[in-house]
């Protein structure tokens, strides 16, 4: 039997130089423009005219600033719907452990979830609270640790 990892999408391209940087200029540009516009909508048009005008929702350009900020750093970038749950693998998969700590972690109450049936479904807005509070408990625990080695006088 096949079974296929339908939770990670198609390889991520990596990003050229001249693309890190064209992305870069557009969101200094589209940034610019939000903050200088108070315009219900704002319209992008080509070079040459040869496409029709489209307006776009200032909302929608910042989303999309986001997405070229990312770009330029040449970060990969998923978007994923505000009200989208995940199972446990997809959980597992997003915090990058395993699925059975994450049934873990929902068993002892520390990450949110829902019962659909027998399966558990975790909100992405809970999943990402997760992750930030599991992130700042790491930072918290490596200043600990690096405080207790200055204090030892130990190098590292």
């Amino acid at each position: 039997m096949h079974t296929e990892d339908r939770s990670r999408g198609a390889p991520v391209p990596t990003l050229s130089e001249p693309d890190m940087e064209m992305a870069r200029v557009a969101q200094r540009c589209i940034m610019e423009a939000l903050d200088r516009s108070k315009a219900a909508s704002i319209v992008l048009t080509t070079d040459h005219g040869e496409h029709p005008s489209v307006a776009v929702p200032p909302a929608a350009l910042k989303l999309i600033g986001q997405l070229l900020g990312a770009m330029s750093e040449g970060r990969a970038v998923t978007l994923v719907p505000a009200q989208r749950e995940f199972t446990t693998v997809e959980a597992a998969h997003f915090l990058n452990v395993s699925r059975p700590f994450v049934v873990k972690e929902i068993d002892e109450g520390r990450l949110r979830h829902r019962m659909v049936g027998t399966h558990r479904r975790i909100a992405f807005e809970d999943l990402q609270a997760y992750s930030r509070a599991m992130r700042e408990k790491q930072s918290a625990a490596l200043d600990r640790l690096a405080q207790a080695n200055q204090d030892l006088g130990l190098e590292y």
